[in-house]
C-alpha cells in the first residue's frame, strides 16, 4: 500500500519527536512492504519567522493532497509573553483545523500498568481506566466572533454552535460508544449557557436512535470532578471545543505523564495525528523529550487513516515493551533515563525484530 504523509514538525520539541515517530513508521512500512512517501512543511512559530504565516498556503496544499498528516507541536515563548502579537502560532493550528474541516479531536485516555505509580491518583482509582474523549474542534468560542470594544477595556468571545455541528459530533460519539462499552457521556453547561442547552436538546433527540447505548448528561464542572474521582466510570465522552480542551488535558494527567497520550483530529479532508502535549520549548534541542505520544499518534495514523490495524498494534506493542523494559525518557524513568533518539531507536528496532 502507498502511504503519502505530510510531516509538520512545528516548534520546540516538535522536530525531535516527529523524527522518532517516523523511525517507527519506516520500520512498520518496511516490515509490511508499504510504499512510503513523506514531505515536510512549515507551521507554527517557525512558519511565522520564515514566511510570516503560521499555516502557509503551501503547507495547506500539501496537507490536502496527502493521505495523513503527522504533526508535532506549535508554540514559542516569545509569542506567549506578548499578548499584543498580531500573528500567533496557535492561529496556524486553528486555521489548519478549519481549512481541513477537522471537526473532531479523538483523545484516548489509557493507563499503563508499568506507570500506575506515576499517576497523581491512587492506583485503585486509575488502574484499568480506559476511555475516549471526543472534542468538537471547529466551533464554539475559539471560532466565534471576538474582539474589544472601542475603549479597549472590554473584551468579548462569542460561543456559537449550529444544530448540524452538534449532530455530527454526537453521531461520531455514538459510533465510538457502539464499538466500545456502549456508554456515552454528553458534557455541557446547560444550566447556564444557551449553546449548551442546544447541545443537550440535540442529544436528547438523538439518544432514542441508539437504544443499546446508555446516554448520560453531565455538567462540565461535575465532569471535571468525576474524571478525578471515578475515571473508570467513563467510556466515551463528547463535548464542545473549550470544555474539551480543558477536560482532555486534565484527563491526560492521570496516566502519569503528558508525554504518553496521542490524538487524532478527523473530519472532512485529511486527518491530523498529533501528541496532546505542547511544544515544551525548555527541552527543545536537548534530546530529553518523551516521544511516546507522537509514536502512538503514528499508530493511530495507521489505524484511522489507512485502516491498517495490525501495523498500528505492532507500534503499540513496541511502546508497551519499551515501558515494561524501563527504556524511557527522564519524565517517567525509574532508573537511568534514555534520550529521545535512543527511545525512538529502541522502538524501531523492536518493530523490526518482532
Amino acid at each position: 500500500m502507498k502511504l503519502n504523509i505530510a510531516l509538520l514538525p512545528g516548534d520546540g520539541i516538535g522536530p525531535e519527536i516527529v523524527d522518532q515517530a517516523m523511525k517507527a513508521v519506516k520500520a512498520v512500512a518496511n516490515k509490511f512492504n508499504h510504499e512510503l512517501e513523506y514531505t515536510e512543511a512549515l507551521t507554527g512559530a517557525i512558519a511565522i519567522d520564515t514566511v510570516g504565516d503560521p499555516y502557509p498556503e503551501e503547507t495547506h496544499e500539501l496537507c490536502m493532497k496527502s493521505d495523513a498528516v503527522l504533526f508535532g507541536a506549535i508554540g514559542d515563548p516569545k509569542f506567549d509573553n506578548n499578548p499584543k502579537a498580531p500573528v500567533r502560532p496557535e492561529q496556524g493550528l486553528l486555521a489548519m483545523r478549519k481549512k481541513l474541516g477537522l471537526y473532531a479531536n479523538i483523545r484516548p485516555v489509557e493507563t499503563f500498568e508499568s506507570l500506575l505509580h506515576k499517576s497523581p491518583l491512587r492506583r485503585e482509582l486509575v488502574e484499568g481506566a480506559d476511555f475516549v474523549c471526543i472534542r468538537e474542534l471547529t466551533g464554539g468560542m475559539y471560532f466565534g466572533e471576538k474582539g474589544r470594544k472601542d475603549d479597549g477595556n472590554t473584551a468579548f468571545d462569542t460561543c456559537i454552535y449550529t444544530r448540524e455541528e452538534v449532530e455530527r459530533i454526537l453521531k461520531l460519539g455514538y459510533e465510538f460508544a457502539a464499538k466500545r462499552n456502549k456508554k456515552l457521556t454528553v458534557v455541557d453547561k446547560a444550566n447556564v449557557l444557551e449553546s449548551s442547552r442546544l447541545w443537550r436538546e440535540v442529544a436528547q433527540e438523538m439518544a432514542p436512535n441508539y437504544p443499546d447505548i446508555q446516554t448520560e448528561y453531565m455538567f462540565v464542572d461535575n465532569a471535571a470532578m468525576q474524571i478525578i474521582q471515578w475515571p473508570k466510570n467513563f467510556d466515551v465522552m463528547v463535548t464542545e471545543n473549550m470544555f474539551g480542551d480543558i477536560l482532555t488535558d486534565e484527563a491526560s494527567v492521570i496516566t502519569g505523564s503528558l508525554g504518553l497520550l496521542p490524538s487524532a483530529s478527523v473530519g472532512i479532508h485529511t486527518s491530523v495525528f498529533e501528541p496532546i502535549h505542547g511544544s515544551y520549548p525548555q527541552a527543545a534541542g536537548k534530546n530529553i523529550a518523551n516521544p511516546i505520544a507522537t509514536i502512538l499518534s503514528a499508530a493511530m495514523m495507521f489505524e484511522y487513516a489507512f485502516d491498517l490495524k495490525e501495523e498500528g498494534k505492532l507500534i503499540r506493542d513496541a511502546v508497551a515493551a519499551s515501558m515494561a523494559e524501563g527504556f524511557v525518557t527522564e519524565d517517567i524513568a525509574e532508573g537511568p533515563a534514555q534520550s529521545t533518539s535512543a527511545v525512538g531507536d529502541w522502538i524501531a528496532h523492536w518493530i523490526e525484530k518482532n
